[in-house]
């Protein structure tokens, strides 16, 4: 039999009932439902959360620490939210960026005509101040493929990337 302990902070509710997992803390609340193969069993005990899996065999035990990572995300996520920094850089044409609605515009990249967006998933929250744009949420997935997203928009194609270095890039993560 392997596992793997998870110890639960204080100020912490977490809640297990078969394979979905409830994480309550003071940013919010995370909900996750987790697929039990190869006999894998999530169980609370105490100020723990426990990964327990049946065999021995190596995928049982990557999947015993894939589902304790996945809930120390969601603790961590809960008590402190994750935050990604993105900076727009631009050498050619300004570049507007707004926030409307749930995507992200971008006017003026390259000197297009066209709006490129970008779609804020979930329930993420973005923020624009200058050259700044900040991502911020407690669904560490949420807010990094939002964070993709936005990346992924001033993608450049058909040019130099040398010389053309015009984009909104991901500077830091906390």
């Amino acid at each position: 039999m392997y596992s793997k302990e998870i110890k639960v902070p204080e100020g912490i509710t977490v809640g297990v009932d078969g394979g979905k997992v409830t994480v309550t803390g003071p940013k919010g609340e995370l909900s996750r439902t987790f697929k039990t193969a190869y006999g894998t069993k999530i169980s609370k005990a105490e100020n723990k959360i426990v990964a327990t899996s049946e065999s021995e065999n190596r995928k049982a035990k990557a999947l015993v620490g894939t589902l304790a990572a996945h809930i120390r995300n969601m603790i961590k996520g809960v008590s402190d939210g994750y935050t990604y920094r993105m900076k727009i850089i631009y050498s050619h044409f300004p570049m507007t960026v707004k926030v409307e609605g749930g995507k992200v515009v971008i006017q003026n990249f390259l000197g297009e005509r066209t709006t490129r967006t970008a779609k804020i998933v979930g329930n993420t929250e973005v923020k624009v101040q200058g050259q700044d744009v900040t991502v911020i949420g407690i669904d560490p997935e949420e807010t990094g493929q939002t964070s993709g997203n936005i990346e992924l928009a001033t993608r450049i194609v058909g040019y130099d990337r040398r010389r053309f270095n015009d984009g909104i890039y991901i500077t830091g993560k906390e």
